[in-house]
C-alpha cells in the first residue's frame, strides 16, 4: 500500500453554538493523523448540513497547523461549483499549503436538484450536462488556459490582455480526482487524464460483489488512462492514481462497542447482505462496514481486490462519531491494522 488516507465530514453535532467546536475538532484530527503517517485528509463538502460546508476555508487553516498531510475534497458536485472562483481557491490553499491540496471532484447528486436548483439557481442544461461544462471551465483554469479578454481595460490589466487563472499553483492540474463509482466513469476519468477515487457506493450494479466490481472499474481505468488534460508537477507520480475508500471500526473492548453500536446497526438496517438498499433507490451498491477485532480487519481488507490494486487506502470515519471515537479509529489502524497490509507511514 502506497499510502493511508482518512476520510472525515467533520460533523458539528452541538448545533449552531458548537460550529466553531466542530471545526477545531477537525483540525486537531488532521494533525493528530499527521503524527500517525497518514498522507491525506478527505473531507467532503455537503451543503446545508450539520459538516462541514467550506472545504479550502477549512484548508487554509488546516494548512497552517500542520507541516506534511495533504488535503482532500471526496468530493465536491460540479453541478453547484462555481468553476473559476473554486479554481482560485484550490489554487490559493495549494500555494499556502506547499502543494498539498488534492481536489476531488463529481458531478453531483441529481436527485438534489429540486431542493438546491431555487437556491443556487436553475439551468437550462441538464443537471449532468451542466456539470460537465462547468467540469471543463475548471479543467481549463487550471491549465492556464485564457479565460476571457480585458477588452478595454480592466482594472491594472492592459486593453486586449488574456485573462488567466491568478494565482496560478503548478501542479495542482495533476492532483485532480473524479469521484466515480461505475465503469462508464472509471472510463471516462482515465480519458480525461484525472485521478480516480472510488468510495464506499457503487452507483451500479453489476451483480458482482461490491468489491470485485469496483475492482474491476480500476482495472478499465488503467487500461484506458491517457496523459494529455492533467499532467503532475515534476517530482510528483506520473500516470494513473487509485484511491479507495473503506469504512473500518475497529472493535477492541466494550466501550468501542458500546460508542458504534448505533451506527453499526443503522447502516446494515439499510441494505441487503450484498449491500444493496432495501429501499426504493436506483441500482445502488453499498461497502459493508469492516468492524470486530483489527487482525480480522487487515484479513479483511488483504483479501479486497479493489484495495489491493489501489494506490491508497482510505478510511471513511462514521459520519456521527464523535472525535475522540474518530481520533481512536485513526490510531488503531495505524498501530495495529494498516502495518499488517506493507504500510509505512509518511514520515
Amino acid at each position: 500500500m502506497r499510502e493511508l488516507g482518512f476520510l472525515s465530514f467533520v460533523p458539528n453535532h452541538g448545533g449552531p453554538a458548537g460550529a466553531a467546536d466542530a471545526l477545531e475538532d477537525g483540525l486537531r484530527l488532521f494533525a493528530h493523523a499527521e503524527d500517525l503517517g497518514y498522507g491525506t485528509g478527505w473531507v467532503r463538502g455537503r451543503h446545508f448540513e450539520p459538516f462541514l460546508t467550506s472545504p479550502m476555508t477549512f484548508f487554509a487553516a488546516a494548512a497552517q497547523r500542520t507541516e506534511r498531510i495533504h488535503f482532500g475534497t471526496a468530493v465536491l458536485g460540479m453541478r453547484y461549483e462555481d468553476p473559476v472562483r473554486l479554481a482560485e481557491d484550490a489554487s490559493t490553499v495549494d500555494l499556502l499549503s506547499g502543494g498539498r491540496v488534492e481536489l476531488g471532484i463529481s458531478s453531483g447528486i441529481p436527485g438534489y436538484g429540486p431542493i438546491l436548483d431555487p437556491i443556487f439557481g436553475a439551468v437550462e442544461r441538464s443537471f449532468r450536462d451542466e456539470a460537465d461544462v462547468r467540469t471543463e471551465s475548471l479543467l481549463r483554469a487550471l491549465r492556464g488556459e485564457q479565460l476571457g479578454s480585458s477588452g478595454s481595460g480592466y482594472e491594472s490589466i492592459p486593453a486586449d490582455a488574456a485573462l488567466t487563472l491568478q494565482p496560478a499553483s503548478p501542479g495542482l492540474l495533476g492532483r485532480v480526482w473524479w469521484g466515480g463509482g461505475s465503469m462508464g466513469t472509471a472510463v471516462r476519468t482515465a480519458e480525461r487524464g484525472l485521478r480516480l477515487h472510488l468510495s464506499t457506493l457503487n452507483t451500479e450494479d453489476t451483480g458482482a460483489p461490491f468489491a470485485d466490481a469496483q475492482a474491476a472499474q480500476i482495472a478499465a481505468y488503467r487500461e484506458h488512462w491517457r496523459p494529455g488534460t492533467a499532467t503532475a508537477a515534476p517530482g510528483e507520480h506520473q500516470g494513473p492514481v487509485v484511491a479507495v475508500g473503506r469504512i473500518v471500526v475497529p472493535l477492541l473492548n466494550d466501550r468501542d462497542r458500546a460508542t458504534h453500536e448505533e451506527f453499526l446497526t443503522s447502516y446494515a438496517a439499510g441494505m441487503d447482505d450484498e449491500g444493496r438498499p432495501l429501499s426504493g433507490t436506483p441500482p445502488f451498491r453499498f461497502q459493508k462496514v469492516l468492524s470486530g477485532a483489527p487482525d480480522a480487519i487487515a484479513e479483511a481488507l488483504a483479501a479486497d481486490p479493489a484495495v489491493s490494486a489501489a494506490d491508497a487506502l482510505v478510511i471513511t470515519l462514521p459520519a456521527n462519531g464523535d472525535a475522540a471515537s474518530h481520533r481512536r479509529i485513526l490510531t488503531v489502524v495505524a498501530e495495529q491494522i494498516a502495518p499488517q497490509l506493507g504500510w509505512v507511514p509518511a514520515h
